[in-house]
């Protein structure tokens, strides 16, 4: 019986901590979504493991989630050496590159566990098609990282 009540604790708070994610609406901003991913990025294990990627990937274009997906290949390209450095990193600046009525671009700075900079080009576009992502700005593109020198 003791056992019992572990396992229906472990899964509310389970529940609870999914339920955390936010998900894309028509009023985030393309500059929110990226702050969104990125403070998920920043804790990626918090409050569960890969918590972080899994809130990056909800925000992620249905299309890009067809080429890098399913969710577990997402995982593994995250923590393969391309993208890293975004897992638990220290610090993030975004800056607006560009902006239109469906498309916005970013540069973001990563500073990574190693004191190390890295650049991103980081685009989002507001979904077109019918559904309940209708006009929400999603992720459709991020380059690979530009590493840019050491805060050292």
């Amino acid at each position: 019986m003791k056992n019992f009540f572990y396992i229906l604790f472990f899964l509310i708070i389970f529940t609870v901590a999914k339920a955390d994610l936010k998900n894309p609406n028509k009023i985030i901003k393309p500059d929110q979504v990226i702050k969104i991913q990125l403070s998920g990025l920043k804790q990626n294990d918090y409050p569960y493991t890969d918590s972080g990627i899994e809130q990056t990937w909800k925000f992620a274009h249905p299309n890009n989630q067809k080429i890098t997906g399913p969710l577990n290949n997402f995982k593994m390209m995250l923590k393969g050496d391309s993208y890293s450095m975004l897992l638990n990193h220290e610090d993030s600046k975004i800056k607006q590159i560009y902006i239109s009525d469906d498309v916005a671009t970013f540069e973001v700075i990563i500073l990574d566990t190693e004191k190390k900079y890295y650049k991103f080009k980081w685009q989002v576009e507001k979904y077109k098609e019918d559904g309940p992502l209708k006009d929400c700005w999603l992720t459709t593109a991020v380059s690979q990282p530009i590493p840019s020198g050491s805060s050292i």
